[in-house]
């Protein structure tokens, strides 16, 4: 089993269990848009985000798009499931309703200023997770003490594994870049049945909420390749930084795009760390 770990130098700010996966790392002359959507079959992940890029090294804040024209279609019936912009979330979401369903393909697409963008995903099965435990562990060489998750269960597809968890402990998103959990079927997927340990020491009484996405293989390559550009030190001979390859494309326009679109199942599971 592959796994991607990334460690940053640079220090990231994220509000609890928001997220951002996107670098501007290009020296672009022109600003162009970013979009970042995610569909999922729980409504509370469902929503797209459009800003404008700006330089690596720029100081000034995020500019937000909010006056695009953005819709979900569902490929197989022709429904198109519309999302309006809500200042609350900084972001445009659907009916609360609308949620993605197995085995559909999803068609985003996001229309600003004559240019119209688009990007498509297969909603796959998740996997089956049977339990989640913790025990203690005193500290030893490289680990701190403390109490250490596996998660146990199976994955019984033969094509299309790409994953990846999330952790978020007291309602904070482990968001920094060795928190990427990403795993796929390089080397076998028996390790989770036999228990996939998370590498985080937490304390009794912690309040841990995990959540496994079964990816596209587009998106899967997207994180992976922004974990390779964290790993990468910026040194004398380093080429360099390009930003990930996006999946969305220009289907109307001369201007680029960055960002991705990720349709996904989310599998949630939330524990209280108490003593054994």
């Amino acid at each position: 089993m592959r796994k991607i770990w990334a460690f940053l130098l640079l220090p990231f700010l994220f509000g609890a269990c928001q997220e951002e996966v996107f670098l501007d790392l290009d020296q672009k002359e022109s600003r162009v848009p970013v979009i970042e959507g995610n569909w999922t079959d729980q409504s509370v992940y469902n929503e797209v985000k459009i800003s404008l890029s700006k330089n690596y090294y720029d100081s000034l804040g995020q500019e937000l798009i909010r006056d695009a024209d953005v819709f979900i279609k569902e490929q197989s019936t022709g429904r198109k499931i519309a999302f309006r912009y809500l200042e609350a979330t900084r972001s445009y979401r659907p009916n609360p309703s609308e949620r993605a369903r197995i085995g559909e393909t999803y068609l985003l697409n996001v229309t600003w200023k004559g240019q119209v963008f688009q990007s498509e995903g297969l909603m796959l099965e998740p996997p089956i997770v049977d339990s989640v435990v913790w025990n203690y562990e005193e500290k030893r060489l490289f680990r701190d003490e403390g109490y250490f998750i596996k998660v146990y269960g199976k994955i019984p597809f033969l094509e299309n594994n790409y994953y990846r968890i999330r952790v978020i402990e007291n309602d904070t998103l482990y968001n920094q870049p060795e928190d990427y959990l990403l795993f796929d079927d390089a080397f076998g997927l028996q390790v989770f049945e036999k228990g996939l340990e998370l590498g985080y020491a937490f304390k009794k009484n912690d309040r841990i909420r995990l959540e496994l996405y079964r990816l596209n293989k587009d998106v899967f390559d997207y994180l992976s390749q922004l974990v390779n550009l964290l790993f990468n030190d910026g040194g004398l001979f380093s080429p360099p930084p390009q930003n990930p390859k996006s999946n969305i494309k220009v289907v109307k326009g001369n201007s680029q795009v960055l960002g991705f679109f990720m349709v996904s199942p989310v599998l949630s599971r939330t524990i209280v760390i108490s003593s054994n």
